[in-house]
């Protein structure tokens, strides 16, 4: 059976095996999210270490319940990625208190990089982000913003009114954005 990415959190402290399994779960999509947002694939990366090891430090003080770990997981990536935005730099303050190397890519590695970051694999990024939508928000929410669909065209695919899916899709935002803009414990 596999284990929630909670009890992977709450296991962190005592089984290594724990964390290796979330940041495997996970790594993929932080990186496209870093990848995205940077527009390069060095800088998401170094930004994908820094988060997972700040994650890592973090991992003790997460409490099941509060909120989602995966939201937990993308609240310390957008408070990484302002500070790049900000500073202008990738702090490397958790990775140093880990004892994490920087990450230094030759020219395959980073090809192999850039592949991962396609787009393609942005609406499976996508989807873990919002697995803990209501399940109609969800949908509206991935057929809006990530399909580009037409609210018209929703509404047909979802058998309700063209208002319920804007009102479906304002209110999955507003509990993304709430979900990402919380302090990480």
């Amino acid at each position: 059976m596999e284990r929630s990415d909670e009890e992977l959190l709450r296991r962190t402290a005592t089984d290594a095996e724990a964390f290796g399994a979330f940041y495997e779960r996970h790594r993929l999509a932080v990186f496209r999210y870093a990848r995205w947002r940077t527009q390069n694939v060095e800088m998401a990366a170094d930004l994908t270490s820094e988060i997972f090891a700040a994650a890592l430090v973090a991992a003790p003080r997460f409490r099941a319940g509060s909120m989602p770990a995966r939201a937990w997981l993308f609240g310390i990536a957008n408070h990484k990625l302002a500070d790049f935005h900000r500073r202008g730099v990738i702090a490397d303050r958790a990775r140093r208190r880990v004892g994490m190397q920087r990450l230094v890519f030759d020219d395959p590695a980073l090809e192999r990089a850039e592949a991962l970051a396609d787009l393609a694999g942005l609406r499976r990024s996508l989807e873990l982000l919002v697995a803990d939508l209501p399940a109609g928000e969800r949908a509206a929410v991935l057929a809006r913003v990530v399909d580009e669909a037409d609210y018209a065209d929703i509404a047909v695919a979802l058998h309700t009114s063209e208002q319920a899916v804007r009102q479906r899709v304002r209110r999955g935002l507003r509990r993304l954005e709430a979900a990402l803009r919380k302090e990480p414990e």
